[in-house]
């Protein structure tokens, strides 16, 4: 996880358009719930919220459900390396400190984060952690640092060149708080297939998240929403199959098809990252 500090709600989309929730599916992408910004806080109740990320298994947890996907409670322990038992425990904290919600579906329990404000949050320490810890070997593997979700948008290599190509062809332009799209922009981001509609329902329609691996930004926002669920859709992007044990970040990979590269390199001049299948 991780982006360094950003401006508060830079995250805070609406929910999550990658799927709508079917019974009986393994995974659920759930959206997560508007907030206000959060009044100032106590020391109190700030290291309390700091206790509840500080234990190793809830850090897994909350790292896996940046994918933005919705887990069961099996799922999570296997990602923390944990016995089922231990992982309802922890969950039960989560939920109870407000980090995690729970999302009763037919026989099954999902576990999402509560909200696109606890998202920015962890991506934020993230950010931060990897600033202080010593330098080491990059942990994750080149295809995470190349293409991935950062919680409802693209990160990494490919979301800071997307982010590179909207603003130098000209698609977005600075506007308060983030971008707004030009005239050019709409047209081209229609003739993609992105819903503007959709993307101008949240708080942010446009903002910067600073790409933890890149140190440059990549696109947040009701926008960086919905380019994110386009690609999905459309088979541009995928999902890398398989779960890394003990490896949370393993579900937030993704891999550009060649058909994505030829589209964002045709539509954005997305290319040169070696990122194709």
């Amino acid at each position: 996880m991780g982006v360094l500090l950003s401006p508060p709600g830079c995250h805070a989309g609406a929910a999550l358009s990658f799927a709508r929730p079917r019974s009986g599916a393994r995974h659920s992408r759930l959206g997560c719930a508007e907030t206000r910004e959060p009044p100032m806080t106590t020391p109190a109740a700030f290291a309390s919220l700091a206790a509840l990320m500080a234990d190793p298994a809830r850090a897994a947890m909350l790292t896996a459900l940046l994918s933005g996907e919705a887990l069961t409670a099996g799922e999570l322990a296997r990602v923390a390396g944990i016995g089922a038992p231990a992982a309802s425990a922890h969950l039960a904290r989560l939920v109870e400190g407000g980090l995690v919600a729970v999302h009763p579906q037919g026989r099954h329990r999902y576990h999402r984060l509560a909200s696109a404000a606890v998202a920015a949050t962890l991506e934020a320490l993230g950010g931060l952690a990897g600033a202080v810890a010593p330098a080491r070997r990059w942990p994750h593997g080149e295809a995470f640092r190349s293409a991935r979700l950062c919680y409802d948008h693209l990160a990494g290599r490919l979301g800071v060149a997307v982010h590179a190509g909207l603003v130098g062809r000209g698609w977005l332009s600075p506007a308060a708080g983030g971008w707004s799209a030009t005239p050019r922009g709409e047209a081209g981001l229609a003739a993609l297939g992105i819903d503007l509609a959709a993307a101008r329902q949240a708080r942010r329609f446009a903002c910067d998240c600073m790409d933890w691996s890149e140190r440059r930004a990549h696109l947040a926002g009701g926008l960086g929403r919905e380019i994110a669920a386009c690609c999905l859709a459309r088979h541009w992007l995928l999902r890398l199959p398989g779960e890394r044990e003990g490896d949370p970040m393993a579900r937030r990979r993704l891999r550009l098809t060649p058909e994505g590269a030829r589209c964002l390199g045709e539509a954005l001049g997305v290319g040169g990252l070696d990122l194709a299948a």
